[in-house]
């Protein structure tokens, strides 16, 4: 159907360029004299169809009960003038552990000849969709009837991933791409000192990132066909009392926008918002309204004149081993078998094992960076894990913000990626959540500098001209 209106605007445009004397462009040739590109959409429902116990929640009881929304995957494909193809996938997940990530890039090389580095998964870390395999196994109270539920689901998942992948290849065609970014004010950091330490609570003076990025993409003739954006803010409206699977605000707003833009599609990528929670939250009207703002944000920048985006592309894609710091002795997760809270009782039971079994814990994790340089205009860094907003931050303050599009949970949701200076305070996103991801303890501090190091490495093997502008902590400066 969307082809079918891109022809019927070729013919009219063809028709007044006839009258005119004029020999038209076609399409083809128009889009690729303007910046090269061609891009391929798609998306598919994600949504269980059994019930399967939700992501997110260690409070959590029993399986879903049904929906507020569907769910999704969506993949955005781009080709520039050269051929170099690049796949962008997002989804209503709360994320990709790496053996699904990399089940998913095996299959995609084999079948469209797409290599590793050429593909992006990326999740929106909605706290309201399934638990898929491998993914926080220390948080959830499965029976072996919830389990197998859980690896059904997952196995159904990668297949239509993977045809998700080739979907939006079969679908590239002229393209014109534009980047902005707008502004959105409803996500508050959630880190707050106490006299008893750091809680999750709400932090108004706490550094945030209010960025909305936003690609345009359409036709040569201006039809609007995608729209991907991105917010650091966890996607937590919804609270582990909620048992209906829904995309919570991210949802809501990629909702909004295809209401607003038929025939187009909305994707939604998760900024470095790991310590940064929706304030108001805790109701589905707040979900709702929240969605609604961002969705607003987006707006403001598509109705606003935005510079193409322009070929060609060049992409990166490396691990780096990043260090944990000394774990509990044996003793001391012998000591733990007895805590009242459960869930500290079985990692210790699961990190006792292991010591039996192996003679030793993991002592780093192999961490994937990966960097896409669309020409000179923008550069896309989709760093793994749940990564704080001082990450973000100080690349834009290092690299310069201009064109800087910095992401979270891509690739590999395994842990929250935590700076040198919250893992001196700690709290949550430093110590307490490693339980729940199954990691022996915290990072080591020197994790903030290997990854700084790295996304600099290979952003200038990607090209990126340095621009060094002012850029509030507070993120109160943009382009």
């Amino acid at each position: 159907m969307m082809r079918q209106n891109w022809h019927w605007g070729a013919m009219i445009l063809f028709l007044v360029v006839a009258l005119l004397g004029v020999a038209p462009l076609t399409e083809a040739q128009s889009a690729r004299s303007l910046t090269g590109w061609k891009a391929g959409l798609a998306r598919v429902v994600i949504t269980p169809e059994g019930p399967i116990w939700m992501a997110g929640y260690a409070s959590r009881t029993k399986p879903a009960e049904g929906k507020l929304q569907e769910l999704y995957a969506k993949a955005l494909a781009l080709e520039d003038e050269r051929g170099k193809r690049v796949v962008l996938v997002t989804s209503d997940l709360l994320g990709f552990p790496r053996a699904l990530s990399e089940a998913i890039a095996a299959q995609a090389q084999k079948r469209f000849r797409l290599p590793r580095h050429h593909l992006l998964l990326t999740s929106s870390h909605t706290h309201t969709g399934p638990v898929v395999r491998q993914s926080l196994v220390g948080a959830y109270r499965l029976n072996a009837e919830h389990t197998a539920a859980v690896e059904a689901y997952t196995a159904q998942l990668q297949e239509k991933i993977v045809a998700l992948i080739g979907d939006a290849l079969k679908e590239l065609a002229p393209a014109r791409l534009a980047f902005g970014r707008g502004r959105a004010h409803f996500g508050v950091n959630r880190r707050e000192l106490t006299p008893n330490g750091i809680r999750i609570g709400v932090n108004r003076d706490g550094p945030v990132d209010p960025d909305v990025p936003v690609l345009r993409i359409e036709s040569p003739l201006g039809q609007l066909r995608g729209i991907v954006f991105s917010y650091a803010c966890h996607n937590t409206t919804l609270t582990g009392e909620f048992y209906q699977f829904s995309g919570d605000y991210a949802g809501y707003a990629q909702a909004a926008l295809e209401r607003a833009h038929p025939g187009a599609l909305a994707l939604f990528m998760m900024g470095c918002g790991a310590d940064i929670n929706p304030y108001p939250r805790s109701h589905l009207e707040l979900a709702v309204r929240h969605g609604e703002t961002l969705a607003e944000a987006v707006e403001r920048v598509l109705a606003s004149p935005l510079p193409l985006v322009r070929g060609p592309l060049q992409l990166a894609f490396e691990r780096v081993m990043l260090p944990l710091a000394a774990p509990p002795t044996r003793a001391e997760f012998q000591a733990r078998l007895s805590d009242p809270n459960i869930f500290r009782q079985r990692h210790a039971e699961r990190m006792l094992e292991r010591l039996e079994r192996y003679g030793r814990l993991l002592a780093q994790y192999p961490y994937p960076i990966q960097v896409l340089q669309l020409g000179e205009t923008l550069t896309l860094i989709a760093l793994a894990g749940e990564v704080v907003v001082d990450y973000v931050l100080r690349l834009k303050r290092e690299l310069g913000s201009d064109g800087l599009w910095v992401v979270g949970y891509s690739n590999d949701v395994f842990a929250y990626i935590p700076t040198a200076r919250i893992l001196k305070e700690g709290g949550y996103e430093a110590v307490d959540s490693m339980i729940y991801y199954d990691l022996p303890g915290p990072f080591a501090p020197a994790i903030e500098e290997k990854i700084i190091k790295k996304v600099h490495q290979l952003v200038r093997r990607c090209g990126r001209k340095i621009n060094r502008r002012p850029y509030s902590p507070r993120g109160d400066s943009h382009d």
